[in-house]
């Protein structure tokens, strides 16, 4: 069994707040995707220990992340942290969006343990020797030579495989609630010439899916929530959000 703790951290951010830091250190892109700017602002606030996987529900219901850090390790970095950047997370003195809310979250699960589970993801595939990153639906479809597949179906068994791959956990069932082709803002690697990185918008798919799991490795299980599922984990896809299973 992992001896590792886990923390279930549920915070607020502030949206105005959030909008103008952003704005500020340029990180908005066109098509509004938080996930960058949301991923900047927790390593300004907690440097390199900051809560990964995380996820942006709404403002309503905030944002989740798990972290290796308990309440008081969290709360240290957030008092050294700039006052607009902890208020940005709403993590303010004023706490007038929530505040911070962190929880023991288990580790600790017995093989053959079937759990509810929903999980946003960026269902892509790496092709070939290129490495370019494609839409497993559309890659799926290709090799087919069928664009009449149901994308959930797709996505479904592209999340099979991964946790496969992966390991600690084995798909029951999974459904997609949610999915939309989305552009997603990244850095690029510093240029030799300016020494600057520049932002790119990626285009691709984002797709919530949600269903039931079985444990099988009690240790890569509690690996695998502390790490995520899939790729783009850092800025806001991954993150396992858990619930008793279906009887």
């Amino acid at each position: 069994m992992s001896s590792e703790s886990l923390y279930l951290l549920h915070t607020q951010p502030d949206p105005q707040r959030l909008a103008a830091w952003a704005a500020r250190h340029r990180l908005l892109d066109k098509e509004g995707d938080l996930g960058y700017a949301l991923h900047a602002l927790m390593h300004a606030v907690f440097g390199e220990q900051a809560p990964q996987p995380f996820r942006y529900l709404d403002v309503e219901q905030g944002l989740l992340a798990y972290t290796r850090l308990d309440a008081t390790g969290l709360a240290q970095r957030v008092a050294l942290a700039e006052p607009d950047e902890a208020a940005a997370l709403g993590l303010g003195q004023t706490r007038q969006h929530g505040g911070m809310n962190v929880r023991p979250f288990p580790t600790q699960w017995a093989v053959g343990h079937t759990l509810g589970f929903e999980v946003r993801v960026r269902p892509i595939i790496r092709e070939g020797k290129t490495g370019r990153e494609r839409d497993a639906f559309l890659a799926a479809a290709e090799k087919a030579g069928d664009s009449r597949l149901d994308r959930g179906e797709v996505y479904a068994q592209w999340l099979r495989d991964l946790l496969a791959r992966q390991g600690g956990a084995e798909l029951v069932d999974a459904r997609m609630t949610r999915y939309q082709q989305l552009g997603v803002t990244r850095k690029s690697q510093r240029s030799s010439s300016d020494n600057v990185r520049h932002s790119r918008l990626v285009s691709g798919p984002d797709a919530v899916l949600a269903g039931q799991l079985r444990v099988t490795d009690p240790q890569a299980f509690a690996q695998l929530l502390a790490q995520g599922v899939g790729r783009h984990r850092a800025f806001g896809f991954g993150l396992l959000l858990l619930r008793p299973a279906r009887s």
